[in-house]
C-alpha cells in the first residue's frame, strides 16, 4: 500500500515529534531523585520573586496553574499544594519563608529566601531548599558571567576562562518593597482549609513535562555548596518547621538510596551509658556527610548529646563542626578547618 505525497510532511513531523519527546524523556527521568523537591524549582521560584511586586503578588504567582515553580503534592491527594509565604524580619535582615500546610496540624518548610542589605543601593540574596524537601541542604543564587583571565591553557578554551558575578538584587522590585520604611512584615494570612478564592489546586504536571519547563531557568541561576547569606540564615534557623509525616517519607527515601546507619550502645564503669549513631550519606554534588551522635546518659538523669558532622567533598576536603547539648542548653558550636577545607557549618 502506497501513502500518498500529501501525507508525508504531517507523518514526518508526527514521528519528529514523538522522538524528540522520548529523548527528553529519557534525558530527564535520569536527573530525578524521588524526592519531593523534584517538584519545586528553587530557580523558578527566584525568577518569579524577581518579576513579583510585592509578598503578596509573589505568594499568589506561586500559586497559579501556569506558574513554573510548584508542581508540589505533599499530602498525596492528587491536587499540588498552596505554597504560603512568611517573611521573618531582623533589623535589615529577611528570611522569606516558602511553606506547606500539610494538614490541620502541620506545615512543612520548602525553602527560605535569604537576603541581606550591604550597601546603601546593595542587597544580596540566596534561596535555601529544605533537607527534608530536598534530601540535602540545596543553595542557589543568581549570578552573571564576564569573560575572565586567560587560564594559562592553550586554545579558545584556556583564552577566556568564565568569571561568576554575584548578582546585586537591590533593583529587583519585591527587594525594593520590603526595604520601604513603611512596609509593613508579610504573614501569609492563608492556613490549612482556609485559602483565597483565586486558587485553584491543579493535578501535579508528570515529572518530564514539568523538568523540560523548569529546565530554562538553569542559565541566570546556579547551586553553590556555601552560604553567603549569613545572618539571614542564622534568623531563619530559628522558625524552621517541618512535618513528621515529611521527614519520615525523605528519610525512608534516603535511606534506601545512598544513607547508611549504624548505632553502637556502651557502658562504662562510671555507670554510663552511651549510644551512638553514624550516618553517612552521599550528596548531590559528589560530596559524602557523615554526621555522628553520642548520646551519654549520667546516674543523675542528666544528659550530653554531642553531635559531630563530617563533609567529605569530591576533592578530598574535609570539614568538621561540633556540637554538645547539655540539660537542654546549646553550648556554643566549634568550627574547625579541615584538610583544605572552608570553615565547618553544620
Amino acid at each position: 500500500m502506497k501513502m500518498h505525497w500529501s501525507l508525508l510532511p504531517m507523518t514526518t513531523f508526527i514521528a519528529l515529534l514523538f522522538a524528540g519527546s522520548l529523548v527528553a524523556q529519557d534525558v530527564t527521568s535520569a536527573d530525578s531523585t524521588g524526592l519531593p523537591g523534584d517538584n519545586f524549582s528553587l530557580e523558578a521560584a527566584l525568577e518569579m520573586f524577581k518579576k513579583s511586586e510585592s509578598l503578596e503578588s509573589f505568594e499568589k504567582m506561586l500559586n497559579t496553574e501556569d506558574n513554573d515553580a510548584n508542581n508540589l503534592d505533599l499530602n498525596e491527594d492528587g491536587k499540588t499544594d498552596y505554597v504560603r509565604v512568611i517573611d521573618r524580619m531582623e533589623s535589615d535582615v529577611h528570611a522569606i519563608v516558602l511553606q506547606v500546610p500539610v494538614s490541620a496540624s502541620e506545615s512543612q518548610d520548602i525553602a527560605v529566601i535569604e537576603i541581606e542589605k550591604d550597601g546603601t543601593e546593595s542587597a544580596t540574596l540566596q534561596i535555601v531548599g529544605d533537607e527534608d524537601i530536598y534530601g540535602e541542604e540545596v543553595i542557589a543564587e543568581p549570578y552573571a558571567e564576564e569573560a575572565g583571565k586567560s587560564s594559562g591553557q592553550h586554545g579558545p578554551a584556556g583564552q577566556m576562562a568564565p568569571a561568576f558575578l554575584v548578582v546585586n538584587v537591590w533593583g529587583w522590585p519585591a527587594v525594593r518593597y520590603i526595604y520601604r520604611p513603611a512596609y509593613v512584615v508579610y504573614v501569609s494570612p492563608w492556613a490549612w482549609g482556609a485559602y483565597p478564592t483565586y486558587w485553584r489546586p491543579f493535578r501535579p504536571r508528570p515529572w518530564g513535562y514539568y523538568h523540560a519547563r523548569v529546565r530554562p531557568y538553569r542559565v541566570h541561576y546556579r547551586v553553590v555548596p556555601t552560604h553567603r547569606v549569613v545572618r539571614a540564615h542564622t534568623v531563619y534557623s530559628g522558625h524552621r518547621t517541618h512535618s513528621t509525616v515529611v521527614h519520615s517519607r525523605t528519610v525512608t527515601h534516603v535511606n534506601k538510596y545512598g544513607r547508611t546507619t549504624k548505632s553502637t550502645t556502651v557502658q562504662d564503669n562510671r555507670g554510663r551509658q552511651a549510644t551512638q549513631k553514624q550516618t553517612t550519606v552521599e550528596g548531590r554534588r559528589g560530596s559524602s556527610v557523615t554526621k555522628e551522635k553520642t548520646t551519654v546518659e549520667g546516674k543523675r538523669g542528666r544528659s550530653a548529646t554531642k553531635k559531630e558532622t563530617t563533609v567529605e567533598g569530591p576533592r578530598g576536603k574535609s570539614v568538621t563542626r561540633e556540637k554538645t547539648t547539655r540539660q537542654g542548653k546549646t553550648a556554643p558550636a566549634k568550627g574547625n578547618k579541615g584538610q583544605g577545607g572552608r570553615r565547618g557549618r553544620q
